[in-house]
């Protein structure tokens, strides 16, 4: 949450912009044929949590709801919070 508040708000502001038109990419590209509105959805999901504390607040809320599909989109946006927890079951599933 730091790195959030070291950014420039305008570079903020721009990201989200950029992120919520990768997910309206990623809406339109979703029907064609090939994966490409995935990368897009992806892209679009890193950029509003990276810069949204009510995204990250709701995502939290989520991966609460359905931790296991949660984990699995964090391990693929590669998220540091899904790097932290495997780090952290790594140590506690030797002990």
């Amino acid at each position: 949450m730091a790195a959030m508040q070291d950014r420039h708000p305008v570079l903020r502001y721009l990201q989200l912009a950029l992120g919520g038109l990768l997910l309206l990419g990623a809406a339109v590209m979703g029907p064609l044929p090939g994966p490409g509105g995935i990368f897009l959805f992806a892209g679009g999901m890193v950029l509003i949590l990276r810069n949204s504390r009510w995204a990250q607040v709701r995502w939290a809320r989520l991966k609460r709801r359905w931790p296991r599909i949660g984990g699995l989109v964090d391990r693929a946006m590669r998220r540091r919070s899904a790097l932290r927890r495997r780090a952290r079951d790594r140590v506690l599933g030797s002990r």
